[in-house]
């Protein structure tokens, strides 16, 4: 492996908005990053996402395909 061509390899502190923090390893030069959402706070691994339906787009392809039998 050639030498001094790789970037260097720091610790990192991520600081979430939401209070969380945890250390890591990167190539950017900050000894902190902060970040808008993290795993804790995101509504997709904390289990309280909601699904939007536009339009009743679902109740009429419910009704559409109703009378279909399986």
């Amino acid at each position: 492996m050639k030498t001094s061509i790789h970037p260097n390899y720091n610790d990192v502190q991520i600081i979430c908005s939401c209070g969380n923090t945890f250390k890591t390893r990167s190539t950017i030069d900050k000894k902190e990053l902060h970040l808008d959402v993290c795993s804790s706070c995101h509504p997709f691994y904390t289990g309280k996402q909601k699904i939007m339906d536009s339009a009743g787009r679902v109740e009429k392809f419910k009704s559409r395909y109703a009378s279909f039998k399986r």
